[in-house]
């Protein structure tokens, strides 16, 4: 009997997504949907970067409260959650880039730095950062404030490559996608390597999802002359919206798992 109870307390259930090609689609989505809504707020209405980083800021703090609370995994909790990551990343790296005069290269290095130090403290507390390890309240604040550190590195990363203007490359939004894409396809065939860790692959693919997302959005939002399709970030928002919507429902999605260290 003892043996049972055992077998079956060892598999711990987490309060985030099992990682599948469906969780990349919509985190893809999202991370879009991050650039085109963060930058309606900021500058279709005009509210500039620190008011937009503090109105997603609020937002963040209390979805993250809420998926906190949650007692199991819950898709549009979860996904609102990430939403909300990539929009006030959106806004933090423009911020630091511009409002603080940093530029795309003191940017990135900043947000580099903070998503560096966010890991090695969540892994010096908790002895790992794999996702499937998120089941209680502390590892939960350590995985969201990494998930914003990394949308914000991957939006800055975006913009570095695509724009010319505050030290960035200037290769261009298509260029930007093609580079990106390309970065998630070896991540890909790595993953088929199986002395490579699966945990780094992660986060490695989670951070080149979103200037994947940032470039995608600004291709649909910029004006023709800088290379977009001249979208209206708010339509371009509403139909990234309705299809993370019909994703959550369609695609099947499970809480990730783990045996536990026992």
């Amino acid at each position: 009997m003892n043996v049972t109870v055992k077998g079956i307390s060892e598999q711990v259930v987490s309060k985030v997504p099992a990682v599948t090609l469906g969780f990349w689609i919509i985190k893809v989505a999202a991370t879009t949907l991050g650039e085109t809504g963060g930058d309606w707020v900021t500058m279709s209405l005009n509210l500039g970067y620190l008011i937009g980083t503090m109105i997603f800021f609020v937002a963040f703090i209390v979805l993250v409260f809420a998926q906190v609370r949650a007692r199991a995994f819950t898709p549009f909790l979860y996904w609102a959650t990430i939403i909300a990551t990539t929009t006030l990343g959106t806004t933090l790296a423009d911020f630091s880039d511009r409002s603080l005069g940093l530029g795309y290269p003191g940017g990135v290095a900043l947000i580099v730095v903070l998503l560096a130090a966010s890991l090695f403290s969540w892994h010096r507390v908790e002895g790992t950062v794999a996702i499937e390890s998120v089941t209680t309240a502390r590892a939960e604040w350590f995985y969201w404030v990494t998930i914003l550190f990394s949308q914000t590195l991957g939006t800055a990363l975006g913009d570095a490559v695509a724009d010319p203007d505050r030290g960035g490359l200037g290769l261009g939004f298509a260029a930007g996608t093609a580079i990106f894409g390309a970065g998630l396809v070896v991540v890909g065939l790595l993953w088929l390597w199986p002395r490579v860790s699966r945990t780094a692959l992660f986060w490695a693919a989670f951070v080149l999802t979103r200037p994947l997302g940032a470039t995608l959005g600004d291709l649909l939002d910029k004006p023709v002359a800088q290379g977009g399709l001249a979208i209206s970030r708010f339509y371009a928002s509403l139909i990234l919206l309705a299809f993370i919507i019909v994703c959550i429902l369609v695609i099947p999605q499970r809480a990730a798992r783990r045996a536990s260290a026992d």
